[in-house]
């Protein structure tokens, strides 16, 4: 069986692009090259590439692998994206990715790009930890290993910071534009955080370049949402099966899409709106709805999977008492929302426990658990200040912190990149206050949780329950 490409003989029943890759011109660099940009923004571009034709291919950016530029390469830029639910499955092959290109080895042609007007829309996806957020303050950890080179070093960026802030003062240096910059990942108002991690780092190069990008630079924030698992080897063979050919970087992900974007851009944008993503003046309420629901839900359920040996989402969610926790942390979880347009909120949560359920979905527990310093403050920790100060008692918030907490304490080589501080706090004594370690880490807890005796008590509690195998 030959490897996918553009000479490769498909089946009628593959889902093919409606344009002719071969022909598409780039108007998009995106930084992450991986999975679920492959999934989602992919996939919405080439929907609305067959709805409105223009300049919009992607030119995919790794910023460390070179395996997936290689693959990418070698199959023409193609690839295909498998949709599986419990009604049955379909194929799909991508073509809207006209280029990938690794940092590693080609920074001096990721910065002409950079620089090329062609280039109108930066979209990201490199996971929360890449940003290099200090999140006491807010702004930059100038300690985090990319932040602290490139403000060193800020004409060799090596960070995703860095590039754009290099980008934007090539442009500059031009007479030219800006261009947009689109953050496609899992961080509230991701778009206003972006922007200020941007111009605190141009302005400590060049206070005009800072002054230049608050006036003239574009930022808007938007949701995403699509569970992609990670791809395994079983999946691939699916994927042959279909296509008639071997496909390296083919993945499988459920049939729910969606797409939340502030309308603002600079240069135009594409058609993503007629392919189904929904553009608002105000994306907020989305993406707390998503943080605090899903991705919340997700956090405590991967947790439980990882105590309990569960290896897949889909394992813990058979276990009634799992499932049923996990809708009330949604339903309580869903108070501290403010009503979401056009989002039935209680119909939104039945699709969730529906989506999580999925049987065909191979969504390993351990993939979610990766990185929790990073993603419970925004998931968890924010929608409880809110609820005690409605005067709820967030029990299932405590619960879901301390699932964390106990998969810290049991897990030595967890992936975190606060690890090594998370091993000292497991490390220390427990005494009468358990989780006291994990809320003396600077800049994790917000203030009002640290302050809350209450609730700290009933996270000790959750976490003695859990320490005797009470759950």
């Amino acid at each position: 069986m030959g490897r996918l490409s553009a000479s490769t003989k498909l089946a009628d029943a593959v889902i093919t692009p409606a344009f002719d890759p071969n022909a598409l011109k780039p108007g998009i660099l995106h930084i992450g090259l991986g999975a679920f940009h492959r999934a989602h923004q992919a996939v919405y571009n080439d929907a609305a590439l067959a709805k409105e034709p223009g300049d919009w291919g992607i030119v995919g950016v790794s910023l460390r692998s070179l395996d997936i530029v290689r693959d990418l390469r070698a199959q023409d830029h193609l690839y295909s994206v498998v949709t599986r639910s419990g009604a049955g499955e379909s194929v799909q092959v991508v073509g809207s990715i006209v280029r990938g290109i690794s940092a590693v080895e080609d920074r001096d042609e990721l910065l002409a790009l950079l620089v090329d007007p062609a280039i109108r829309i930066v979209t990201i996806t490199v996971t929360e930890k890449a940003y290099g957020l200090d999140p006491t303050t807010g702004g930059l950890d100038r300690n985090h290993p990319s932040v602290a080179a490139d403000l060193g070093n800020p004409t060799s960026p090596v960070g995703v910071v860095g590039y754009i802030v290099e980008g934007l003062a090539r442009r500059h240096a031009a007479g030219q534009e800006p261009f947009t910059v689109l953050c496609c990942d899992n961080l509230p108002t991701n778009g206003r955080i972006v922007r200020r991690l941007v111009i605190e780092m141009a302005g400590a190069r060049d206070p005009e370049l800072a002054n230049w990008i608050t006036g003239h630079g574009a930022f808007p924030s938007s949701m995403v949402d699509r569970i992609v698992p990670a791809a395994t080897d079983e999946a691939r063979g699916r994927a042959a099966e279909m296509l008639g050919a071997d496909d390296t970087l083919s993945l499988e992900t459920e049939p729910f899409m969606q797409w939340v974007i502030e309308d603002h851009f600079i240069s135009g944008r594409p058609a993503w709106d007629q392919a189904g993503a929904l553009f608002v003046d105000d994306v907020e309420p989305y993406e707390k709805m998503k943080l605090r629901l899903l991705n919340g839900s997700h956090s405590m359920i991967a947790y439980l999977g990882q105590l309990k040996g569960l290896e897949y989402v889909r394992d813990v969610m058979a276990v009634p008492e799992y499932r049923s926790l996990a809708r009330r942390h949604m339903k309580s979880a869903v108070k501290t929302l403010d009503p979401v347009p056009g989002i039935d909120l209680g119909h939104y949560i039945d699709q969730l426990i529906e989506r999580f359920e999925n049987p065909t979905i191979a969504h390993r527990t351990r993939q979610i658990a990766m990185d929790g310093s990073q993603k419970l403050p925004q998931r968890i920790f924010a929608g409880t200040v809110e609820a005690l100060s409605a005067g709820d008692d967030a029990d299932t918030a405590a619960y879901a912190t301390a699932l964390w907490i106990a998969y810290a304490k049991r897990t030595p080589d967890i992936d975190d990149p606060r690890r090594e501080e998370l091993r000292a706090a497991a490390a220390q004594p427990a005494a009468d206050d358990a989780s006291a370690a994990f809320f003396a880490l600077p800049g994790l807890f917000p203030q009002a949780l640290i302050d809350s005796r209450a609730w700290r008590d009933r996270v000790n509690a959750k976490l003695a329950d859990i320490e005797a195998d009470r759950i």
